[in-house]
């Protein structure tokens, strides 16, 4: 299967690891790896785009430019803030983030690109949010929220290209979106009601095969904990 990691700038030399690991296997697998536009300008993000591209390992780099990352303007954080083409050597293509159809058939693409050998690529996805981040909120909504956000939302755009195209009915949409709601919500009560995981459960599935004699290191030379 693919893989996605989501959404730190550890998240990228993570996503080219899973990718240099699928490469390995020749199953035709692709990794994604999710970053945001501030974390785009840490130096681990562009180590892993040389050692992708060196290696030509299939990766999709998606930087969710969101425009003022936790609560910041872009343009006041960083140079370049065409993000697509950071890559440099690794090429890039801008998205709009807001329109699902738009996402679905850009991404469809880039895996393309990636199975067909020709390495990592890099999507820029002009995105936004509802809602403010959980760091400095106030200035978050202040710089970020706007009066026609809402109409931007791409579900919300997509439910509307479905009733102009008429492929389906309104009632079958709210159907749909109750049946969303209600699995959200046992979803919700159930992540609030389950107890904390054991600390034993830290170092399980860490790697795919494993002998059983071998020990992963935890956070120093002197601590190793079975797999």
């Amino acid at each position: 299967m693919d893989t996605k990691v989501s959404r730190s700038p550890k998240m990228v030399p993570l996503g080219a690891g899973m990718a240099l690991a699928m490469k390995r296997q020749k199953r035709g697998n692709i990794s994604v790896a999710f970053y945001g536009e501030g974390a785009a300008n840490q130096g681990q993000v562009f180590e892993a785009f040389n050692i992708a591209k060196l290696w030509d390992l299939p990766v999709i780099f998606v930087c969710e430019n969101n425009q003022v990352a936790r609560n910041s303007e872009a343009h006041r954080t960083t140079a370049c803030t065409e993000f697509y083409t950071r890559g440099d050597y690794i090429p890039g293509i801008w998205v709009d983030g807001m329109d699902l159809l738009t996402v679905r058939e850009a991404t469809r693409w880039a895996a393309e690109y990636c199975r067909a050998g020709y390495g990592p690529i890099v999507i820029e996805m002009d995105t936004s949010h509802l809602h403010g981040h959980a760091i400095s909120v106030a200035n978050y909504d202040a710089l970020q929220i706007s009066d026609d956000m809402a109409s931007k939302d791409p579900i919300t755009k997509f439910l509307h290209q479905l009733l102009k195209n008429q492929p389906c009915f309104a009632d079958e949409l709210k159907e749909i979106d109750e049946i969303v709601a209600s699995e959200m919500e046992i979803a919700v009560e159930k992540a609030k009601n389950d107890p904390e995981p054991d600390e034993s459960e830290t170092f399980t599935e860490i790697c795919t095969t494993w002998p059983d004699q071998r020990k992963i290191r935890g956070c120093d030379a002197f601590s190793l904990h079975q797999s």
